[in-house]
């Protein structure tokens, strides 16, 4: 995988200084530097290009976007993906209209993949008559939209959208997890109560669609204690593309969770990185050398592998 980015001066200054410890001793021409990064190859040219190659090319690359975005946010980021050309053989998503343009509550989540900031889940409840307006605003095509559009259209939504959203943090998350409460367990936790909420307030509904991340059978089972459940449920994969109310539910969020993530971040004075890479890592090494080991109990998930690697990494100091 090769992904080539565009970046302004001020991150050009920012990966300079990352790289530092990273750089071959050898770059090509017209090259600031070259850098390896696990299994990623940084390069870096003089023009503000950056040409990030190898397996992990996508998560680092996503990384210095969203620095990017961050610095400069009236800027919009130049980024290609050798792997963004159309492939003959992806499968085409098949949407059932009836669900479509239906009455429907969705619920989505965010947040379990990244090591830092909290799991945020939501539902919302999409009438037919708001169907138009939702395409009109860019929420069809969701998985398309930037942090910096989600930013932006959200408030629009959540001021005419009904919607339920529960933060569960990174403490109550690591308090929670245990062998007999896994990950998915608790999603599925989230997701009752969310959807239980938005469903009692009375809309009128042809469908509760919930994105499918576990089998149905499995799913009810993690609900067997509990006295309330919602049981009318349609379980689809790539959710978000079918139902606008699963759609709008992913919206808020990541709207939900760019903010908790960047409050996050300042209450301890960094730019946190998001999702679960080897730059996530080595932030976690700073954080425990400034703030001890018991910080990450606050601000990530434990039970993740970076925890063992950020462990290691501070045994190799």
């Amino acid at each position: 995988m090769t992904i080539t980015m565009k970046v302004s001066q001020n991150t050009k200054q920012k990966m300079i200084e990352y790289f530092e410890d990273k750089k071959r001793s050898k770059t090509p021409a017209y090259a600031v530097f070259q850098a390896d990064d696990a299994d990623t190859v940084v390069t870096m040219y003089e023009s503000g290009k950056v040409v990030f190659q190898g397996k992990s090319a996508d998560i680092d690359a996503n990384m210095w976007k969203e620095m990017e975005q961050h610095l400069n946010p009236n800027k919009k980021v130049e980024i290609t993906n050798s792997e963004d050309k159309p492939k003959k053989d992806k499968q085409e998503i098949i949407i059932d209209p009836k669900i479509y343009h239906s009455n429907s509550i969705g619920s989505d989540e965010v947040g379990t993949g990244d090591y830092f900031g909290p799991i945020i889940v939501t539902s919302a409840y999409v009438s037919k008559d708001n169907i138009n307006w939702l395409e009109e605003l860019g929420v069809k095509d969701s998985k398309k939209l930037r942090d910096d559009q989600i930013v932006k259209i959200v408030p629009e939504i959540i001021k005419r959208i009904p919607y339920s959203s529960i933060i569960l943090t990174n403490k109550e998350y690591n308090e929670k997890y245990s062998a007999d409460i896994n990950m998915n367990k608790i999603k599925t936790i989230l997701h009752n109560k969310v959807l239980l909420e938005l469903k009692n307030k009375g809309f009128e509904y042809d469908y509760i669609v919930v994105d499918q991340f576990a089998k149905p059978y499995i799913y009810f089972n993690y609900l067997k204690d509990s006295s309330n459940v919602v049981r009318d449920i349609t379980f689809m994969t790539k959710a978000e593309d079918k139902c606008l109310s699963v759609a709008c539910a992913s919206l808020i969020s990541r709207y939900i969770f760019i903010n908790e993530f960047d409050k996050l971040g300042e209450s301890i004075d960094v730019f946190l990185p998001k999702g679960a890479s080897n730059a996530v890592d080595d932030m976690g090494v700073k954080i425990v050398t400034k703030y001890g080991f018991d910080k990450l109990k606050d601000i990530a998930k434990i039970n993740f592998k970076n925890t063992e690697k950020i462990k290691e990494k501070m045994n190799q100091k």
